[in-house]
Protein backbone atom coordinates (compact mmCIF):
# COMPACT_ATOMS: atom_id res chain seq x y z
CA UNK A 1 0.00 0.00 0.00
CA UNK A 2 2.69 2.18 0.81
CA UNK A 3 4.12 1.32 -2.53
CA UNK A 4 1.24 2.61 -4.30
CA UNK A 5 0.46 5.39 -2.20
CA UNK A 6 4.39 7.36 -3.11
CA UNK A 7 3.41 6.07 -7.03
CA UNK A 8 0.03 7.88 -7.48
CA UNK A 9 1.55 10.52 -4.97
CA UNK A 10 4.52 11.31 -7.67
CA UNK A 11 1.92 11.08 -10.90
CA UNK A 12 -0.77 13.24 -9.12
CA UNK A 13 0.87 15.93 -7.23
CA UNK A 14 3.09 17.50 -10.30
CA UNK A 15 -0.45 17.64 -12.41
CA UNK A 16 -2.04 19.38 -9.51
CA UNK A 17 0.45 21.96 -9.03
CA UNK A 18 0.16 22.45 -12.97
CA UNK A 19 -3.28 22.77 -12.80
CA UNK A 20 -3.74 25.01 -9.53
CA UNK A 21 -1.09 27.59 -11.48
CA UNK A 22 -2.92 27.22 -14.57
CA UNK A 23 -4.25 31.10 -15.13
CA UNK A 24 -6.43 29.94 -17.67
CA UNK A 25 -8.07 26.86 -15.77
CA UNK A 26 -8.31 29.51 -12.62
CA UNK A 27 -9.93 32.33 -14.72
CA UNK A 28 -12.67 29.83 -15.44
CA UNK A 29 -13.25 28.82 -12.15
CA UNK A 30 -13.60 31.92 -10.76
CA UNK A 31 -15.84 33.24 -13.40
CA UNK A 32 -18.27 30.56 -13.09
CA UNK A 33 -18.30 31.42 -9.32
CA UNK A 34 -18.84 35.28 -10.03
CA UNK A 35 -21.62 33.95 -11.68
CA UNK A 36 -23.09 31.87 -9.11
CA UNK A 37 -25.76 34.16 -7.58
CA UNK A 38 -27.52 35.01 -10.81
CA UNK A 39 -27.55 31.36 -11.21
CA UNK A 40 -28.82 30.27 -7.52
CA UNK A 41 -31.32 33.49 -8.10
CA UNK A 42 -32.75 31.91 -10.98
CA UNK A 43 -33.00 28.27 -10.12
CA UNK A 44 -34.59 29.61 -6.70
CA UNK A 45 -37.83 30.91 -9.21
CA UNK A 46 -37.29 28.16 -11.53
CA UNK A 47 -38.28 25.42 -8.41
CA UNK A 48 -41.03 27.87 -7.46
CA UNK A 49 -42.52 28.38 -10.16
CA UNK A 50 -42.66 24.45 -10.36
CA UNK A 51 -44.03 23.48 -7.40
CA UNK A 52 -45.53 19.51 -7.18
CA UNK A 53 -49.25 19.87 -7.20
CA UNK A 54 -49.37 23.22 -8.23
CA UNK A 55 -52.27 22.50 -10.58
CA UNK A 56 -54.04 20.87 -8.05
CA UNK A 57 -54.64 24.00 -5.95
CA UNK A 58 -54.73 26.32 -8.80
CA UNK A 59 -57.00 26.33 -12.20
CA UNK A 60 -55.34 26.15 -15.24
CA UNK A 61 -55.20 30.23 -16.28
CA UNK A 62 -53.92 30.81 -12.60
CA UNK A 63 -51.16 28.10 -12.88
CA UNK A 64 -50.18 29.62 -16.18
CA UNK A 65 -50.25 33.49 -14.98
CA UNK A 66 -48.46 32.61 -11.78
CA UNK A 67 -45.81 30.72 -13.97
CA UNK A 68 -45.64 33.65 -16.31
CA UNK A 69 -45.01 36.39 -13.75
CA UNK A 70 -41.81 34.53 -12.72
CA UNK A 71 -40.51 33.69 -15.71
CA UNK A 72 -38.47 36.39 -16.10
CA UNK A 73 -36.50 35.73 -12.75
CA UNK A 74 -34.95 32.78 -14.92
CA UNK A 75 -34.96 34.42 -18.37
CA UNK A 76 -32.78 37.46 -17.05
CA UNK A 77 -30.02 34.52 -15.45
CA UNK A 78 -30.05 31.35 -15.82
CA UNK A 79 -31.12 31.76 -19.82
CA UNK A 80 -28.24 34.30 -20.78
CA UNK A 81 -25.81 32.31 -18.07
CA UNK A 82 -22.90 32.89 -20.18
CA UNK A 83 -22.68 36.42 -20.46
CA UNK A 84 -22.16 36.85 -16.50
CA UNK A 85 -19.61 33.21 -17.09
CA UNK A 86 -17.92 35.51 -19.78
CA UNK A 87 -17.42 38.13 -18.02
CA UNK A 88 -16.36 36.66 -15.01
CA UNK A 89 -13.11 34.98 -16.72
CA UNK A 90 -12.42 38.39 -19.01
CA UNK A 91 -12.54 40.01 -15.58
CA UNK A 92 -10.38 37.89 -13.39
CA UNK A 93 -7.93 36.96 -16.41
CA UNK A 94 -7.28 40.25 -17.14
CA UNK A 95 -6.28 40.77 -13.05
CA UNK A 96 -4.21 38.04 -13.72
CA UNK A 97 -1.81 40.18 -15.82
CA UNK A 98 -2.32 42.99 -13.38
CA UNK A 99 -4.68 45.04 -15.80
CA UNK A 100 -8.02 46.56 -14.93
CA UNK A 101 -10.59 43.74 -15.06
CA UNK A 102 -12.87 45.48 -15.73
CA UNK A 103 -12.23 46.70 -19.38
CA UNK A 104 -11.25 42.68 -20.03
CA UNK A 105 -14.55 41.53 -18.70
CA UNK A 106 -16.07 43.95 -21.26
CA UNK A 107 -13.86 43.21 -24.21
CA UNK A 108 -15.15 39.57 -23.61
CA UNK A 109 -18.67 41.01 -23.71
CA UNK A 110 -18.47 42.68 -26.49
CA UNK A 111 -16.46 40.01 -28.59
CA UNK A 112 -18.63 37.27 -27.73
CA UNK A 113 -21.82 39.14 -28.89
CA UNK A 114 -20.03 39.96 -32.45
CA UNK A 115 -19.39 36.12 -33.00
CA UNK A 116 -22.52 35.53 -31.71
CA UNK A 117 -25.78 35.01 -34.93
CA UNK A 118 -28.14 38.15 -34.53
CA UNK A 119 -30.52 36.31 -36.68
CA UNK A 120 -34.00 34.73 -35.24
CA UNK A 121 -36.85 33.22 -37.20
CA UNK A 122 -35.66 35.73 -40.26
CA UNK A 123 -35.29 38.89 -37.76
CA UNK A 124 -32.30 40.51 -38.26
CA UNK A 125 -30.76 42.10 -35.06
CA UNK A 126 -31.81 39.53 -32.48
CA UNK A 127 -29.88 37.54 -30.35
CA UNK A 128 -31.48 34.11 -29.81
CA UNK A 129 -31.09 33.44 -25.82
CA UNK A 130 -30.20 29.76 -26.57
CA UNK A 131 -27.10 31.42 -27.73
CA UNK A 132 -26.36 32.89 -24.61
CA UNK A 133 -26.71 29.96 -22.57
CA UNK A 134 -25.99 26.16 -23.09
CA UNK A 135 -25.48 26.67 -27.14
CA UNK A 136 -22.87 29.36 -26.96
CA UNK A 137 -21.05 28.49 -23.25
CA UNK A 138 -17.84 27.25 -24.65
CA UNK A 139 -17.92 29.69 -27.80
CA UNK A 140 -17.72 32.16 -24.81
CA UNK A 141 -15.26 30.72 -22.87
CA UNK A 142 -12.84 30.68 -25.82
CA UNK A 143 -13.52 33.95 -26.98
CA UNK A 144 -13.17 35.09 -23.03
CA UNK A 145 -9.55 33.99 -23.57
CA UNK A 146 -9.08 35.24 -26.73
CA UNK A 147 -10.17 38.50 -26.37
CA UNK A 148 -7.81 39.19 -22.94
CA UNK A 149 -4.70 37.91 -24.76
CA UNK A 150 -5.35 40.15 -27.45
CA UNK A 151 -6.49 42.81 -25.19
CA UNK A 152 -3.40 42.66 -22.96
CA UNK A 153 -1.06 42.27 -26.26
CA UNK A 154 -2.50 45.71 -27.94
CA UNK A 155 -1.48 47.44 -24.43
CA UNK A 156 2.06 46.00 -23.87
CA UNK A 157 2.87 47.26 -27.11
CA UNK A 158 1.29 50.24 -25.56
CA UNK A 159 -0.97 51.33 -28.55
CA UNK A 160 -2.82 53.63 -26.07
CA UNK A 161 -3.64 57.13 -25.94
CA UNK A 162 -2.38 59.10 -22.93
CA UNK A 163 -3.87 61.48 -21.32
CA UNK A 164 -2.36 64.34 -19.68
CA UNK A 165 -1.59 64.88 -15.84
CA UNK A 166 -5.01 66.02 -14.04
CA UNK A 167 -7.60 64.15 -15.98
CA UNK A 168 -9.65 61.72 -13.65
CA UNK A 169 -8.49 58.26 -13.24
CA UNK A 170 -11.69 57.19 -15.19
CA UNK A 171 -11.34 59.33 -18.09
CA UNK A 172 -7.48 58.56 -18.48
CA UNK A 173 -7.78 54.86 -18.55
CA UNK A 174 -10.95 54.76 -20.72
CA UNK A 175 -8.19 56.37 -23.53
CA UNK A 176 -6.29 53.97 -22.79
CA UNK A 177 -8.07 51.09 -23.34
CA UNK A 178 -9.66 52.58 -25.99
CA UNK A 179 -6.80 51.42 -28.89
CA UNK A 180 -5.89 47.82 -27.66
CA UNK A 181 -10.20 47.44 -27.15
CA UNK A 182 -10.56 48.96 -30.74
CA UNK A 183 -8.19 46.50 -32.50
CA UNK A 184 -9.18 43.28 -30.32
CA UNK A 185 -12.68 43.64 -31.31
CA UNK A 186 -12.12 44.35 -35.08
CA UNK A 187 -10.16 40.68 -35.18
CA UNK A 188 -13.25 39.35 -33.93
CA UNK A 189 -15.10 41.20 -36.46
CA UNK A 190 -13.05 40.20 -39.39
CA UNK A 191 -13.09 36.31 -37.74
CA UNK A 192 -16.86 36.62 -37.80
CA UNK A 193 -17.17 37.77 -41.97
CA UNK A 194 -14.41 35.01 -42.72
CA UNK A 195 -16.38 32.45 -40.66
CA UNK A 196 -19.60 34.02 -43.11
CA UNK A 197 -17.83 31.89 -45.93
CA UNK A 198 -17.49 28.93 -44.28
CA UNK A 199 -20.35 26.37 -44.56
CA UNK A 200 -20.61 26.48 -40.61
CA UNK A 201 -21.43 29.91 -41.54
CA UNK A 202 -20.97 31.32 -37.95
CA UNK A 203 -18.35 30.51 -35.80
CA UNK A 204 -20.76 29.11 -33.13
CA UNK A 205 -22.17 26.49 -35.22
CA UNK A 206 -18.10 25.69 -35.37
CA UNK A 207 -17.55 25.52 -32.04
CA UNK A 208 -20.54 24.00 -31.16
CA UNK A 209 -20.24 20.97 -34.02
CA UNK A 210 -16.60 20.42 -33.60
CA UNK A 211 -16.15 21.40 -29.67
CA UNK A 212 -18.73 21.38 -28.03
CA UNK A 213 -21.44 18.71 -28.87
CA UNK A 214 -18.16 15.90 -28.90
CA UNK A 215 -17.08 16.89 -25.38
CA UNK A 216 -20.41 16.73 -24.12
CA UNK A 217 -21.38 13.93 -25.34
CA UNK A 218 -18.21 12.63 -23.85
CA UNK A 219 -19.03 14.00 -20.11
CA UNK A 220 -21.97 12.97 -20.11
CA UNK A 221 -21.22 9.34 -20.53
CA UNK A 222 -20.87 6.97 -16.93
CA UNK A 223 -17.63 5.75 -17.65
CA UNK A 224 -16.19 9.61 -18.11
CA UNK A 225 -17.92 10.38 -14.90
CA UNK A 226 -16.38 7.40 -13.03
CA UNK A 227 -13.29 8.88 -13.66
CA UNK A 228 -13.52 12.23 -13.04
CA UNK A 229 -15.00 11.06 -9.58
CA UNK A 230 -11.71 9.00 -9.07
CA UNK A 231 -9.57 11.69 -9.49
CA UNK A 232 -11.28 14.02 -7.20
CA UNK A 233 -11.35 11.74 -4.29
CA UNK A 234 -7.42 10.96 -5.62
CA UNK A 235 -6.74 14.67 -5.27
CA UNK A 236 -8.66 14.90 -1.85
CA UNK A 237 -6.39 11.67 -0.47
CA UNK A 238 -3.26 13.78 -1.10
CA UNK A 239 -4.94 17.03 0.47
CA UNK A 240 -5.23 18.78 -2.34
CA UNK A 241 -9.03 19.95 -3.51
CA UNK A 242 -9.97 17.88 -5.71
CA UNK A 243 -13.33 19.22 -6.82
CA UNK A 244 -11.75 22.69 -7.65
CA UNK A 245 -9.09 21.39 -9.59
CA UNK A 246 -11.28 18.75 -11.76
CA UNK A 247 -14.51 20.97 -11.63
CA UNK A 248 -12.44 23.91 -13.12
CA UNK A 249 -11.99 20.73 -16.19
CA UNK A 250 -15.13 19.90 -16.14
CA UNK A 251 -17.80 22.78 -15.54
CA UNK A 252 -17.98 24.01 -18.90
CA UNK A 253 -19.46 20.38 -19.78
CA UNK A 254 -21.32 19.87 -16.80
CA UNK A 255 -22.88 23.37 -17.01
CA UNK A 256 -23.80 22.54 -20.24
CA UNK A 257 -25.30 19.68 -19.87
CA UNK A 258 -27.25 21.51 -16.65
CA UNK A 259 -28.64 24.16 -19.02
CA UNK A 260 -29.61 22.17 -21.52
CA UNK A 261 -32.17 19.89 -18.86
CA UNK A 262 -33.12 23.03 -17.87
CA UNK A 263 -34.41 24.41 -21.31
CA UNK A 264 -36.31 21.08 -21.56
CA UNK A 265 -37.97 21.70 -18.29
CA UNK A 266 -38.55 24.97 -18.74
CA UNK A 267 -39.94 23.72 -22.45
CA UNK A 268 -42.05 20.60 -20.80
CA UNK A 269 -39.89 18.12 -22.74
CA UNK A 270 -37.80 15.33 -21.53
CA UNK A 271 -34.75 16.05 -19.78
CA UNK A 272 -31.40 14.62 -22.01
CA UNK A 273 -28.85 14.73 -19.58
CA UNK A 274 -28.42 12.05 -16.73
CA UNK A 275 -24.69 13.54 -15.66
CA UNK A 276 -24.94 17.19 -15.28
CA UNK A 277 -23.61 19.51 -12.04
CA UNK A 278 -26.31 18.58 -9.94
CA UNK A 279 -25.45 14.41 -10.57
CA UNK A 280 -22.22 15.90 -9.27
CA UNK A 281 -22.78 18.22 -6.35
CA UNK A 282 -26.08 17.13 -5.29
CA UNK A 283 -25.90 13.35 -5.53
CA UNK A 284 -22.45 12.71 -4.85
CA UNK A 285 -20.59 15.80 -2.87
CA UNK A 286 -24.63 16.96 -1.18
CA UNK A 287 -24.15 14.16 1.20
CA UNK A 288 -22.16 15.30 3.75
CA UNK A 289 -19.00 16.78 1.00
CA UNK A 290 -16.75 15.15 -1.40
CA UNK A 291 -16.52 11.79 -0.12
CA UNK A 292 -20.23 11.92 0.96
CA UNK A 293 -18.45 12.06 4.74
CA UNK A 294 -22.09 12.22 6.44
CA UNK A 295 -21.85 8.64 6.16
CA UNK A 296 -18.39 8.26 7.83
CA UNK A 297 -19.99 10.03 11.10
CA UNK A 298 -23.24 7.99 11.01
CA UNK A 299 -20.82 5.10 11.11
CA UNK A 300 -18.66 6.29 13.62
CA UNK A 301 -21.90 6.87 15.83
CA UNK A 302 -22.96 3.41 15.08
CA UNK A 303 -19.88 1.17 15.69
CA UNK A 304 -17.22 3.15 17.12
CA UNK A 305 -16.00 2.84 20.76
CA UNK A 306 -12.40 5.62 20.73
CA UNK A 307 -12.98 8.27 22.55
CA UNK A 308 -11.43 9.98 19.83
CA UNK A 309 -13.52 8.93 16.46
CA UNK A 310 -16.43 9.77 18.95
CA UNK A 311 -15.50 13.12 19.42
CA UNK A 312 -14.18 14.00 15.60
CA UNK A 313 -17.66 12.66 15.06
CA UNK A 314 -19.82 15.03 17.62
CA UNK A 315 -17.37 18.02 16.04
CA UNK A 316 -18.06 16.70 12.20
CA UNK A 317 -21.60 15.86 12.57
CA UNK A 318 -22.87 19.79 12.20
CA UNK A 319 -21.17 21.30 9.70
CA UNK A 320 -21.60 17.74 7.67
CA UNK A 321 -25.38 18.74 7.40
CA UNK A 322 -24.45 21.58 5.35
CA UNK A 323 -21.82 19.12 3.68
CA UNK A 324 -18.65 21.02 5.24
CA UNK A 325 -16.64 18.10 5.91
CA UNK A 326 -12.87 19.29 6.68
CA UNK A 327 -12.79 18.48 10.16
CA UNK A 328 -13.59 14.73 8.82
CA UNK A 329 -11.37 15.25 6.01
CA UNK A 330 -8.20 16.44 8.42
CA UNK A 331 -9.43 15.09 11.68
CA UNK A 332 -10.13 11.11 10.62
CA UNK A 333 -7.71 11.52 8.79
CA UNK A 334 -8.35 10.74 4.99
CA UNK A 335 -5.54 12.32 3.75
CA UNK A 336 -2.54 10.31 3.14
CA UNK A 337 -4.34 7.31 5.29
CA UNK A 338 -4.21 3.90 3.61
CA UNK A 339 -6.20 2.51 5.83
CA UNK A 340 -9.10 3.94 4.34
CA UNK A 341 -8.30 4.59 0.66
CA UNK A 342 -10.44 2.12 -0.37
CA UNK A 343 -13.78 2.96 1.13
CA UNK A 344 -12.49 6.29 0.20
CA UNK A 345 -12.24 5.54 -3.26
CA UNK A 346 -14.96 2.72 -3.91
CA UNK A 347 -17.67 4.90 -2.02
CA UNK A 348 -18.23 7.87 -5.03
CA UNK A 349 -18.05 5.38 -7.91
CA UNK A 350 -20.63 3.01 -6.42
CA UNK A 351 -22.94 5.56 -5.70
CA UNK A 352 -22.29 7.18 -9.03
CA UNK A 353 -23.23 3.86 -11.16
CA UNK A 354 -26.74 3.41 -8.69
CA UNK A 355 -27.80 7.13 -9.34
CA UNK A 356 -26.70 6.84 -12.48
CA UNK A 357 -29.14 3.62 -13.20
CA UNK A 358 -31.58 4.87 -10.92
CA UNK A 359 -32.26 8.08 -13.68
CA UNK A 360 -31.59 5.68 -16.53
CA UNK A 361 -34.65 3.57 -15.51
CA UNK A 362 -37.08 6.38 -14.77
CA UNK A 363 -37.05 5.43 -11.24
CA UNK A 364 -35.62 8.89 -10.24
CA UNK A 365 -35.94 12.30 -12.25
CA UNK A 366 -33.38 13.32 -13.84
CA UNK A 367 -32.19 16.67 -13.08
CA UNK A 368 -34.18 19.77 -13.52
CA UNK A 369 -30.49 22.08 -14.20
CA UNK A 370 -31.61 24.34 -11.52
CA UNK A 371 -29.10 25.13 -9.12
CA UNK A 372 -29.14 25.28 -4.90
CA UNK A 373 -26.63 26.22 -2.78
CA UNK A 374 -24.12 23.72 -2.04
CA UNK A 375 -24.78 23.67 1.80
CA UNK A 376 -28.29 22.46 1.15
CA UNK A 377 -28.97 19.53 3.31
CA UNK A 378 -29.64 16.02 2.53
CA UNK A 379 -32.92 15.05 0.85
CA UNK A 380 -33.92 19.06 0.35
CA UNK A 381 -31.40 18.99 -2.29
CA UNK A 382 -32.76 16.07 -3.77
CA UNK A 383 -35.76 17.09 -4.10
CA UNK A 384 -35.27 20.77 -5.37
CA UNK A 385 -33.03 19.39 -8.30
CA UNK A 386 -35.22 16.66 -9.31
CA UNK A 387 -38.94 18.36 -8.50
CA UNK A 388 -39.64 15.25 -6.83
CA UNK A 389 -39.57 13.48 -3.43
CA UNK A 390 -37.90 10.50 -5.34
CA UNK A 391 -34.51 12.49 -5.77
CA UNK A 392 -34.09 13.62 -1.73
CA UNK A 393 -34.74 9.60 -0.80
CA UNK A 394 -32.29 8.26 -3.48
CA UNK A 395 -29.64 10.40 -1.53
CA UNK A 396 -30.81 8.36 1.34
CA UNK A 397 -30.59 5.70 -0.02
CA UNK A 398 -27.12 6.45 -1.45
CA UNK A 399 -26.02 7.42 2.31
CA UNK A 400 -26.80 3.93 3.33
CA UNK A 401 -25.08 2.70 0.79
CA UNK A 402 -21.96 4.23 1.90
CA UNK A 403 -22.13 3.46 5.39
CA UNK A 404 -22.15 -0.66 4.95
CA UNK A 405 -18.95 0.36 2.53
CA UNK A 406 -17.61 2.60 5.64
CA UNK A 407 -18.45 0.23 9.08
CA UNK A 408 -15.36 -2.34 8.67
CA UNK A 409 -12.62 -0.03 7.58
CA UNK A 410 -14.07 2.50 10.36
CA UNK A 411 -14.02 -0.84 12.50
CA UNK A 412 -10.09 -1.56 11.75
CA UNK A 413 -9.75 2.79 12.53
CA UNK A 414 -11.58 1.98 15.75
CA UNK A 415 -9.38 -0.69 17.36
CA UNK A 416 -6.62 1.43 16.20
CA UNK A 417 -7.45 4.02 18.44
CA UNK A 418 -8.76 2.19 21.10
CA UNK A 419 -5.73 0.72 21.96
CA UNK A 420 -3.73 3.76 21.77
CA UNK A 421 -6.25 5.01 24.58
CA UNK A 422 -5.80 2.45 26.75
CA UNK A 423 -2.44 2.03 26.19
CA UNK A 424 -2.30 -2.30 26.00
CA UNK A 425 -1.04 -4.66 23.44
CA UNK A 426 -3.28 -6.03 20.59
CA UNK A 427 -3.38 -9.60 21.82
CA UNK A 428 -5.09 -8.19 25.07
CA UNK A 429 -7.30 -5.97 23.48
CA UNK A 430 -9.91 -8.57 22.84
CA UNK A 431 -10.45 -9.94 26.59
CA UNK A 432 -10.30 -6.19 27.95
CA UNK A 433 -12.78 -4.91 25.49
CA UNK A 434 -15.35 -7.91 26.29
Amino acid sequence: MDKFTTFLEKILLPIARKLNTNRYLGALRDGFMSALPMIIFGSIFVVLANLPFLDKILNEGAVTSYKNALGPASASTLSIMGLFVICGIGFKLTQYYKMDGLYGGFASIAAFIILTPQVLEGVSGVIPSAALGAQGLFLGIFTAFLSVELYRFFLQKNWTIKMPDGVPEAVSKSFSSLIPITFTLTIFLLIRILFSYTSFETVQNFIFTVIQKPLTSLGSGLAATIIAVLIIQLFWFFGLHGQIIVNSIMDPIWMTLSLENLEAFNAGLERPNIVNNQFIDTFIVGMGGTGMTMAVILGIFFITKSKQLRQLGKLGGGPSIFNVNEPIIFGLPIVMNPLIIIPWLLSPVVVTIVTYFSMATGLVPVSTGVHVPWTTPIFIGGMLVTNSIAGGILQLVNLAIVVVIWIPFLAILDKQYFRSEIKIPASKEKKIAN
